[in-house]
């Protein structure tokens, strides 16, 4: 697979991070070919500029409707060459045009152990059940929220007395190490997919 990347963020990139550390330390062999945001303050992107990563701003209040986002963000995606997709932190639904550009190559990393609290504020929903294991999953993006193929995932125990807010930390440190890591096993072929699973190849 092209291992360009185009990393999408919303916020500080805590995730995009972890993928330039990852590729600086040789762990990673990928290039990130461009860091879009759909917020011009975006700590984030200060991070890829410092790397000296490519940014742009592309905020959806610009747009008429979400479909006309799409096709800006998918076209701007594929003026750089780029093959893998990675979601760190975009609060933002993928739309039909981009989920066609790249089929089974966007990926986005959630803070629950799918299909375990699909959707907003999984770590708050971990802790109101009462259960016991959560963590973080790397999956394939589709129509459907959070429900496409799993790539990897990391369990993190649901202490007593967590909250909402020591949960997210301690997911977080697992994020930043299984991200790198899928995107790894997906450019190099060691993960292949079969129907709706993804395989050690």
């Amino acid at each position: 697979m092209n291992a360009r990347l185009g990393v999408l963020i919303s916020g500080r990139g805590s995730n995009l991070h972890a993928i330039i550390d990852a590729i600086q330390a040789g762990c990673l062999d990928a290039e990130i070919s461009i860091v879009i945001s759909n917020c011009a303050n975006a700590t984030g992107l200060e991070r890829a500029r410092s790397a000296g990563i490519l940014t742009k701003v592309l905020d959806h209040r610009d747009y008429r409707n979400k479909e006309s986002y799409d096709h800006a963000l998918t076209s701007e995606l594929l003026k750089y060459d780029v093959g893998l997709v990675c979601l760190a932190g975009f609060m933002k639904i993928v739309g039909p045009k981009m989920l066609r550009a790249f089929p089974s190559a966007i990926l986005n990393i959630h803070p629950s152990l799918l299909p375990s609290f699909p959707g907003l504020e999984p770590q708050r929903q971990a802790c109101d059940y009462g259960v016991k294991l959560s963590g973080a999953t790397v999956h394939i993006v589709t129509e459907a929220l959070d429900a496409g193929p799993i790539v990897l995932q990391a369990v993190v125990p649901v202490l007593d007395d967590d909250t909402p807010e020591t949960l997210t930390s301690r997911i977080l440190i697992e994020e930043h190490r299984l991200y790198p890591e899928a995107i790894a096993r997906i450019l190099d072929g060691r993960c292949r997919l079969e129907g709706r699973r993804y395989f050690r190849a």
